[in-house]
């Protein structure tokens, strides 16, 4: 049976009775339960799920050795198994995992020892790389069945999945049942965004702030937002000039470059800037900082030396809610399109980029705006 096919019948297994348990030890269970349905951090379930189908189909294999450099006969490469199958699996089924394989992530990336509970792992939460190394030892001393597990593993997640969906189907009714006649203002938007934005892991948000703002008023200024990055997406990796880049209406070369900063703008930001706009293909008419930090002066007036420099590119450094108020007012007409396009963006980034937590808190904090509440 290929991997696939094991996959396959997994699935099965765990959708023909969505309440059984395979796993029959409580403990074993809880831990399990734990590490699927962790939502801060979605790296070990997938990590867990990568070993324990290499050991159904190979069953010679350790699954506490997924790295072929500690180079023994019962080593794999969980990588492989993540990356061949585990991806087209996860996507196609909606589960909720990181979309990209497991072995990338810090804790994971370089490791080439057994993972045994000796390990020290560094990642947070402490106790979900305890747990899913504990895991992967009971498969190892036969306490558990990786079959057993993986097929109760999927069953969680399928039962986390419909209860995310379910959640969000009710924000949304209250949402639409809550809206009233008059349709909100522009401030009272910009307490909105600021509301969430000041929420915990919210990185990513200003990111989707300034691409709504461009999807909401591209058709009027004849300029459209270039299809946005991964969030964890490094720009020597993709090539990108910054987080948000602007062109022209039908056409591909960028004008306007936007680069989100959680952190002050420094001196050392902008020349990172101008070596990113030399090697540029594009004529790049403006080079934008979004932060939601202090502005220092000096670093300002730095940036705005810099206009020959560059051969014609201003540099400008703006306060992310300073943008959005001034778009606001100035497109008063179309503020609720930007809020109706900020909310698709939200809720359409995938889990890694903006946590259920995070997508669920807007529809909350817009149902409660526009109920008067």
């Amino acid at each position: 049976m290929s991997a696939e096919q094991i996959l396959a019948e997994v699935l099965q297994l765990a959708q023909a009775d969505i309440n059984h348990r395979d796993v029959t030890d409580s403990g074993i269970y809880e831990r399990l339960n734990y590490v699927c349905r962790c939502i801060s951090n979605r790296a070990c379930v997938r990590l867990l799920m990568a070993c324990l189908l290499a050991k159904i189909d190979n069953p010679s294999v350790d699954p506490r050795r997924p790295y072929t450099e500690i180079n023994t006969p019962d080593s794999f490469s969980g990588r492989t198994y993540d990356e061949a199958y585990l991806t087209h699996f996860i996507n196609v089924n909606g589960l909720p995992c990181n979309s990209t394989t497991a072995f990338l992530t810090p804790a994971f990336r370089s490791a080439d020892q057994t993972l045994t509970k000796e390990i020290k792992l560094i990642g947070r939460p402490r106790q979900l790389y305890v747990s899913t190394v504990q895991l992967l030892d009971d498969v190892y001393q036969n306490r558990v069945s990786p079959m057993a597990l993986l097929v109760d593993a999927i069953r969680i997640l399928v039962m986390f999945r419909e209860e995310k969906r379910q959640r969000m189907g009710t924000l949304l009714a209250a949402l639409q049942s809550g809206q009233g006649s008059l349709p909100l203002s522009s401030e009272e938007i910009v307490t909105l965004i600021e509301q969430h934005l000041a929420c915990k892991k919210s990185s990513r948000l200003p990111v989707l702030v300034v691409a709504a703002a461009y999807k909401a008023a591209g058709s009027y200024i004849g300029e459209q937002v270039k299809k946005l990055n991964a969030h964890n997406a490094a720009d020597l990796q993709t090539g990108a000039i910054g987080d948000v880049e602007i062109c022209l209406t039908d056409e591909n070369n960028i004008s306007t470059a936007y680069e989100m900063k959680t952190h002050r703008v420094t001196i050392d930001d902008i020349d990172l800037a101008v070596q990113k706009i030399a090697h540029s293909g594009d004529r790049i008419d403006n080079y934008i900082f979004m932060t939601t930090e202090n502005i220092d002066p000096d670093v300002l007036e730095y940036a705005k030396k810099l206009y020959e420099e560059t051969g014609g590119t201003e540099i400008a450094i703006l306060d992310c809610i300073g943008f959005l108020r001034h778009f606001l007012h100035f497109f008063h007409r179309i503020r609720i399109e930007f809020l109706d396009k900020y909310q698709e963006l939200v809720l359409n980034e995938p889990d890694s980029a903006v946590g259920q937590p995070l997508k669920e808190a807007f529809l909350a904090l817009r149902q409660a705006a526009e109920s008067g509440e």
